[in-house]
């Protein structure tokens, strides 16, 4: 299968989303990682970005609230080429009206091979690894060869 290659430069494009009762965690995670957030432009949902800017004296990006197409903007962001890593802390025992676009979040981020840390453990790890900190060869599986060999391979 043909790959490409993404280039994601030093400065990150950083996404950060939390559902309700994770919030306090993001917020408590971000405290810990302000100096390294700072190196990087940082992008969030609705209340969550506020939270973050007001906290961190940092500027963020505020998109709308998740319910409200805030994921979905995040889904185009990266689509587009405009995010290069998510930070999400989610929260899988709560029920969520926009429960379908938070599964289309984490579809899209696997589908474009975008970091994406869903729980403090992993955001910790990613968010130290000296790759956050240099320039990363990200790569993708080519889509339309992707959807011609699933087409192909429905065919008896």
């Amino acid at each position: 299968m043909a790959k490409r290659a993404i280039i994601m430069g030093e400065r990150k494009r950083i996404a950060l989303i939390a559902h309700d009762n994770r919030k306090a965690d993001l917020l408590e995670w971000a405290h810990s990682n302000r100096d390294g957030l700072a190196a990087h432009e940082l992008l969030a949902t609705g209340t969550t970005g506020r939270l973050l800017s007001a906290e961190l004296g940092l500027a963020v990006r505020c998109y709308r609230s998740g319910p409200l197409g805030g994921d979905q903007q995040i889904c185009a962001g990266i689509v587009e080429g405009r995010i290069d890593f998510v930070v999400f802390f989610w929260d899988p025992l709560e029920p969520h009206p926009h429960d379908v676009d938070v599964k289309a979040l984490l579809r899209i981020a696997v589908v474009y091979n975008i970091p994406i840390a869903c729980n403090r453990a992993s955001a910790d790890f990613m968010f130290s690894s000296p790759i956050m900190r240099r320039e990363y060869r990200r790569f993708m599986t080519d889509a339309k060869e992707q959807i011609r060999d699933a087409e192909t391979a429905s065919v008896f």
